[in-house]
């Protein structure tokens, strides 16, 4: 996970009560059943198909797990608080990290550490923004304040795009390189738990949260559950 944004996480945590349970986990993703024999063979093995590159769900990683919607009165007020900044790198004409999860109402830089143009826009609305072309040492910023995704490119370089996914509320946690998971001083209340990955069907587990200790959730992404003809 991108260095400044634990930086930038644990800041935003550090003004939450200290006290509350933790809620923890694991999420990974899975295909679809008979997928990988399904493919294996025929028309597979022929030259136009054999390299097609395919989806490896075991590797997949990037996955955010949140408290879905406004938390009320249990939501940390902003008012009086020091604004959130989280960072975006663009560097090797990619954007890292490629998820960033914030709370609405966070400014987000945006660095060029190449020595070339970039630019950073968005089109989605509410949250569409154009920085313009720059690089080093200009710092373009941005602030989100509306909840939703946020797909991010640049105008210049295909391979280049990202998420921001902008939340109601700081109780939230991207996974770790195993898939693992913690949120931490959440207040004592039953929520809708969300798990989110760009890719795939996001998957909803109600939870219970004490005072104190710890709740595990775990998921398991999937192609599941989407309407059919």
């Amino acid at each position: 996970m991108n260095g400044s944004f634990l930086v930038s996480l644990v800041c935003g945590l550090a003004s939450i009560q200290a006290n509350g349970g933790t809620i923890i986990g694991t999420v990974h993703a899975a295909g679809k059943p008979g997928a990988e024999t399904s493919s294996q063979g025929g028309k597979y093995d022929s030259r136009e198909f054999k390299f097609v590159e395919r989806v490896n769900y075991a590797e997949m990683h990037d996955f955010v797990v949140y408290i879905d919607g406004a938390l009320g009165s249990n939501t940390p007020s902003t008012k009086t608080e020091k604004i959130v900044t989280s960072r975006v790198e663009q560097k090797g004409a990619m954007f890292s990290p490629h998820v960033l999860p914030v709370v609405a109402g966070t400014t987000v830089e945006w660095p060029n550490n190449d020595e070339i143009l970039h630019n950073v826009f968005s089109v989605s609305a509410p949250n569409d923004f154009d920085l313009g072309l720059y690089k080093s040492p200009k710092i373009e910023r941005w602030t989100f304040k509306h909840p939703g995704r946020v797909d991010v490119f640049c105008s210049i370089h295909t391979r280049m795009n990202c998420v921001v996914l902008v939340l109601e509320n700081p109780y939230f946690a991207a996974t770790n390189e195993r898939g693992g998971y913690k949120i931490l001083n959440v207040p004592a209340g039953t929520y809708k738990l969300k798990a989110w990955h760009e890719r795939l069907p996001a998957q909803i587990q109600d939870v219970s949260v004490a005072d104190t200790g710890e709740v595990k959730v775990d998921f398991t992404l999937g192609i599941k559950n989407l309407p059919k003809p």
